[in-house]
């Protein structure tokens, strides 16, 4: 992959160079926050690997940037931090869209597992956009027409490309309008009495 690493300590920078060039990846460097930002709007990268304190724009700031732009590619954002912070501090990097913490000084034993699942993230992201762009769905039925021209059901249909599972519920807009009616519907043909209580619910 090719990595925005983006670091104002020299030291600190050539370590991380190193140590994501090791792992087989492509490093693009950037003294502080707001270098990084310059090149990320340049040529956007699918992963980032930022310190968290810098001048100019640090990585928590470059990090909701990046959250905060219009389309592209999902970005995984890793933040460097010292390995006293705090668990509020990263709380507020959580909300601010951060994927995952490495503390400083780096340790490429904790560097390759956060890479492996920055890419399988990355790779659903991708699926998932692919499928909402390109899926051909029936207006009527929902269902899905896949590569061989089979229309089947989406949960299949995602299902086979991603591996997700899905769960079956009903919305409160749907509950109003088809269950509801059916359920009257059932009750005067069957007779029961309004006082009746279905499935927990009153008719």
């Amino acid at each position: 992959m090719k990595i925005l690493a983006a670091e104002d300590d020299p030291v600190a920078r050539a370590v991380l160079r190193q140590a994501l060039r090791r792992l087989g990846h492509e490093v693009v460097e950037a003294e502080d926050g707001e270098a990084a930002w310059e090149h990320f709007e340049r040529e956007p990268v699918r992963v980032i690997v930022s310190d968290w304190l810098m001048p100019r724009l640090d990585g928590l700031e470059l990090c909701r940037r990046v959250r905060a732009r219009l389309g592209g590619e999902y970005v995984y954002f890793i933040l460097l931090t010292s390995s006293d912070a705090t668990e509020e501090n990263q709380r507020s990097a959580a909300d601010a869209g951060v994927d995952d913490f490495l503390t400083k000084p780096l340790d490429l034993g904790n560097l390759w597992p956060r890479l492996r699942v920055a890419e399988r993230i990355l790779r659903y992201t991708t699926q998932v956009r692919q499928l909402e762009e390109l899926m051909p769905i029936c207006t009527y039925c929902k269902k899905v027409r896949d590569d061989h021209n089979y229309w089947q059901q989406i949960e299949s249909y995602i299902n086979e490309r991603t591996g997700s599972e899905f769960s079956h519920s009903v919305c409160p807009d749907c509950y109003q309008r088809v269950i509801l009616p059916q359920l009257e519907d059932l009750r005067r043909k069957t007779g029961v009495p309004k006082a009746v209580t279905i499935r927990g619910r009153r008719n």
